[in-house]
């Protein structure tokens, strides 16, 4: 077959392929000025790559769309299309930007992916702060190799400013890694400053976890309404967060296929933990999700369990699910958070005899040291077992 008669075919597959992509996006609930507007740009996209005779597997290439000099909205989302239908291997995806770091703070995320196997989303997260103290450095002219503590304890002081008491811990143990790192293996420090990296005393502000009555739960679920479909998802998360004590971004991550109506269970695979781990379904959650998927789910081939209700469907971010239950409750007349329900749930484990160990895994904290703050004493817990009275 000559070159000729190939991209012929290839021009053939791509117009096809267009067609396709236009009664999806019918399917999808697409305005028609969106579909007439996209068709335009794939167009413009058919006549550049006839020009250059591509093979179809260099047509939905990054490199490719940078150089047609058209909108590439309409051909990302042709790509994701194609990628769906198994047509292409990949959508084409833009990297995100990243602030270019000194050689010893790349040194050090490379070290903490090879020695350490660290999760990239963290190495994203260290980055972010390494950026910062980089650039502090830089504007403040101090060498990495003469620093003091007192110079990091003035940038920690500036950069950590409004994040929570959670945020500071995380970002704090970040960069004592690194002084470590520069001590330890690099030998650029004299003295191990990762030590003298340390917040502030915590003791009049460590606060027990907030938790619902049973009163107010009991308002909580006779508040729950079924009638659209926007009321059946927001039951169904509902019913999860307190029966389960899912975190909204547990949520976010299920899939159609981690619930098993026929075992009564669900399949966590991604938790904090980095343990998953199947757990017992109960009736009420069971009817919540059934009645979700039967009335409230739109048809998609996305495989997640809670979707946007509105076309392109696609799965809910965390803060949308946490939003969604923080609505449900307030309309209850609570003001309270969708956490609030996971540390109810915390509550009811320990009152049912559970050892602290055991909520642990239930709430796949990585730490016993996370658990240890629901050990507080619940005081009709108090007054049972010490005044052996009810409230």
């Amino acid at each position: 077959m000559n070159r000729q008669t190939t991209a012929k075919k290839i021009i053939i597959s791509l117009e096809q392929a267009i067609e396709d992509h236009q009664q999806w996006m019918a399917s999808q609930g697409y305005t028609q000025s969106t579909r007439k507007s996209y068709k335009w740009q794939l167009i413009q996209f058919t006549d550049f790559i006839k020009s250059g005779n591509y093979d179809w597997k260099d047509i939905f290439r990054l490199s490719t769309i940078k150089r047609f000099k058209g909108p590439p909205h309409a051909v990302t989302n042709l790509s994701r299309y194609l990628s769906e239908q198994g047509k292409i291997d990949q959508p084409i995806r833009y990297p995100k930007p990243s602030v270019p770091l000194p050689e010893v703070f790349e040194n050090y995320l490379h070290y903490r992916r090879k020695v350490h196997q660290t999760p990239e989303r963290t190495i994203t997260a260290s980055r972010r702060v390494f950026v910062v103290f980089a650039q502090y450095l830089e504007r403040h002219r101090i060498k990495l190799q003469k620093v003091r503590i007192e110079q990091i304890d003035a940038f920690l002081k500036d950069f950590l400013n409004g994040f929570s008491i959670a945020s500071c811990r995380v970002y704090r143990s970040y960069l004592r890694g690194f002084l470590r790192y520069l001590f330890s293996e690099r030998r650029l420090l004299t003295k191990d400053l990762a030590p003298l990296v340390t917040g502030p005393p915590l003791f009049a502000q460590k606060k027990p976890p907030k938790f619902l009555r049973k009163d107010e739960i009991d308002k909580l679920f006779a508040g729950l309404k079924y009638s659209t479909a926007s009321e059946l998802r927001t039951a169904a998360m509902v019913h999860l967060a307190y029966l389960l004590g899912l975190r909204p971004s547990e949520i976010r991550l299920l899939k159609l296929d981690d619930v098993s109506f026929g075992k009564a269970e669900i399949y966590l695979r991604h938790r904090k933990n980095n343990r998953p781990t199947k757990l017992p379904l109960p009736d009420e959650a069971i009817k919540a999700v059934a009645a979700y998927l039967i009335g409230g789910r739109a048809k998609s081939n996305h495989r997640a369990l809670f979707l946007t209700l509105h076309p392109p469907h696609r799965p809910l971010s965390p803060n949308v699910i946490g939003h969604c239950v923080r609505n449900c409750m307030r309309t209850a007349g609570l003001d309270a958070s969708a956490y609030w329900l996971r540390h109810t749930y915390a509550q009811n484990l320990l009152e049912a005899g559970a050892s602290i160990y055991e909520v642990k895994e239930m709430l796949g904290h990585g730490s016993i040291e996370s658990t240890r703050k629901y050990l507080h004493i619940h005081i009709e817990l108090m007054r049972k077992v010490l005044l052996d009275e009810l409230l």
